[in-house]
């Protein structure tokens, strides 16, 4: 009998269960349903998967519940697939209300954006789930690519045959080899609630979506919206073809609030089975808004906690995911009371859980309360970080804005103020992401522009550190289009040669734009969509990107997971890094420098040197300076140079310098790096 078709008489028998693992556990004979919860009654419900009808109902008894757990087996034919919801009655005086099971694990929904929305857990089959090994890539050669699923393939100008999918992204994936990508981050894909939004287009007032998916409804399960097919197969395969590719997978997570909302919002799940273990509660027993989406997850109480490991770790062994970038980490640090912890529980578990051993895990180290731990993360050794730092010092750099360089210094070298005894990878690089500017738009506005989000402009970053460079917006003047156009790759040039690990924005290296919306939740259009077209139009930066990226992996010295310092090495003829200006040796750390100039050298175990020569005159005139040195036998060749075409030739193959002087041009960076003089 289908799942579909099943109804009370169709199952064999229904008795007690097993209390864990939580959630719906399916074998061959039928399904152990595990739920915590403290209501005084609950209730299992049998959905119809397709029309989400009723077809059996059972009360969990009260002599089958282990602790808080509540427990139920069914066995009969079908039930695998089969369409469940949790009846809960918080106390005797209250109605029942219908919730989603926490620990579900796929679901059928009525499609994107659609209302009323309709979503229906099902029973995931025991079978399933990505095969194959995982790229094995130390994290110091990582590039990572940050992007949406249905924003990368939505637009029509994707020519994918699913568009908006993880199918569609699987056909992407060409693409994203070709340009040197080897990770990618997703924004969530676990389920959330797109029709969340209380604001409309103030231009024909539509009600406008949630697009970027930061409001999770069950964090275990694939968003269902994005498959063209079967959610949980379908990612799968997602995952499970990047990783043939030699791709990593990074899931972005959300475990400092949900789609509940505050007091007023909907009761989907937590809130119902258990509200004082999931949430933080003031005295008067309402939500505690620490993150401006009206509530705020209790971490550290060990129902919680148990919730968000079981999670991270079903990512791990159904769909091989490589690692997690925690939205909104610092939320993970607070304890009951709301105030930050010196040794979260949750932050050290999660770091030394075997199961999660060798993924990455990436702390957003910030939340809504201005609370900034950028740094300062309790890291275990295994903690990296958004390092937004160096996203403000990269951007003020290039403005030259007064004491700018020595930071961007500090930056370059992997932000060993902020992360000693780690390692440049404990920070993740970036100068752009999904919440701010795109990097196109960040050289064409001096303010947001976010009036589509029916906010009149008031939300989103109120200052990025940007410019237009003498027009807000789009312009056909040529002198503006060539310092946005020098800017744009000053910014990549940094980014990946600085220490650390680069992340790149999608689109960004094709120019994608936003119209200076800065804060594109919101925006289920072109103004989030990757305009494919936008390749092939600006293939100059796009072959720029691809071309610094493999001048990374062909430099070890740009990439080392250890911070530079200027201490002479035995044997070696220069010191791990030095620092520069118009004379070698020489370097200007005064607030108004707009001169940086640093080289870098390595030797490995085997004596194999490596050097490379970064300068970078944020100025609006061009300088001349006269080159340090390079290693003996070596002769310094041309990597890159944002005022010249940008290069096509391969790493290492670039035109050699005849003299020892080179004029930077206004608003440019040069890459110099060592090649081996020709025996003669």
């Amino acid at each position: 009998m289908s799942a579909s078709a099943l109804s009370v008489s169709a199952v064999v028998s229904a008795g007690p269960g097993r209390p864990e693992p939580l959630g719906a556990t399916a074998d061959r004979d039928g399904v152990n349903f595990a739920v915590h919860s403290t209501a005084s009654a609950l209730w299992l419900l049998l959905l119809d998967p397709v029309t989400g009808a009723t077809t059996g109902e059972y009360r969990f008894r009260p002599e089958h519940r282990v602790g808080t757990v509540h427990t139920m087996r069914l066995d009969g034919p079908g039930l695998a697939g089969v369409g469940y919801e949790l009846r809960v009655q918080r106390t005797p005086e209250q109605p029942p209300i219908q919730v989603v099971d926490p620990y579900a694990k796929v679901f059928t929904t009525t499609g994107w954006g659609q209302r009323p929305h309709r979503r229906t857990a099902r029973v995931l089959p025991e079978q399933g789930g990505a095969r194959g090994p995982r790229p094995q890539i130390a994290p110091q050669d990582l590039i990572i690519y940050e992007t949406h699923v249905r924003g990368f393939t939505r637009s029509p100008s994707s020519r994918v045959r699913a568009p908006g999918t993880y199918a569609g992204l699987i056909e992407k994936i060409p693409y994203l080899q070709r340009l040197g990508v080897n990770c990618v981050e997703l924004l969530p894909v676990a389920e959330f609630d797109e029709t969340d939004n209380t604001y409309s287009d103030p231009a024909g007032g539509a009600p406008l979506l949630n697009f970027w998916g930061y409001n999770p409804v069950a964090f275990f399960a694939p968003k269902a919206s994005y498959a063209a097919t079967e959610p949980d197969a379908e990612f799968a395969a997602l995952v499970a073809a990047l990783h043939r590719a030699g791709i990593q997978v990074v899931l972005d997570v959300v475990f400092n609030h949900t789609a509940e909302g505050d007091h007023r919002g909907p009761d989907l799940s937590l809130r119902a089975l258990d509200e004082q273990a999931y949430y933080l509660l003031d005295p008067a027993g309402r939500p505690v808004n620490l993150t401006a989406t009206g509530n705020t997850v209790q971490p550290n109480h060990p129902v919680t906690s148990a919730l968000i490991l079981d999670c991270l770790r079903h990512w791990v062994t159904r769909y091989n995911v490589d690692g997690f970038r925690f939205d909104m980490a610092s939320i993970l640090t607070r304890g009951h009371d709301g105030r930050v912890m010196a040794d979260p529980p949750l932050i050290a578990t999660v770091a030394g859980d075997p199961v999660l051993a060798g993924r990455l895990l990436i702390a957003e180290a910030t939340d809504a309360t201005g609370l900034d731990q950028t740094g300062s993360f309790p890291h275990h050794h295994r903690w990296a970080e958004w390092n937004a730092r160096y996203r403000d010092a990269v951007r003020r750099f290039l403005l030259a804005r007064p004491g700018s360089t020595a930071e961007m210094a500090t930056r370059l070298a992997g932000s060993p103020d902020l992360y000693p005894g780690r390692g440049p990878v404990a920070s993740i690089n970036y100068v752009t992401c999904h919440d701010g500017l795109t990097l196109a738009d960040w050289t064409s506005y001096d303010r947001r522009h976010n009036e589509a989000n029916g906010e009149d402009s008031r939300d989103g970053i109120a200052d990025e550190d940007s410019s237009n460079h003498g027009h807000e917006g789009p312009t056909v003047d040529p002198a503006i289009t060539v310092v946005r156009r020098r800017q744009q790759r000053n910014a990549l040039a940094l980014l990946f040669t600085s220490r650390g690990v680069p992340m790149l924005l999608a689109g960004d290296e094709s120019r994608r734009t936003q119209g200076g919306n800065n804060n594109a939740y919101s925006q289920d259009n072109a103004t989030s969509w990757l305009d494919w077209d936008t390749v092939r139009e600006n293939a100059d930066l796009v072959r720029f990107t691809r071309h610094l990226i493999a001048q990374r992996g062909a430099h070890p010295v740009l990439r080392l997971d250890e911070h530079p310092d200027g201490r002479p090495r035995d044997g070696w003829p220069l010191p791990p890094i030095s620092w520069h200006g118009t004379r070698p040796g020489a370097p200007d750390w005064g607030d108004e420098s707009r001169l940086l100039v640093a080289l870098l050298y390595h030797r490995d175990d085997d004596g194999i040197g490596d050097a490379a020569l970064v300068a970078a005159n944020t100025a609006d005139t061009p300088v001349e300076i006269r080159l340090p040195a390079p290693p003996p036998g070596t002769h310094w060749s041309v990597g890159a140079d944002t005022a010249a075409t940008p290069p096509s030739h391969a790493p290492g193959t670039g035109p050699a310098l005849a003299t020892d002087t080179r004029t930077l041009q206004s608003h440019s960076v040069l890459l110099l790096t060592a090649a081996p003089d020709e025996r003669t």
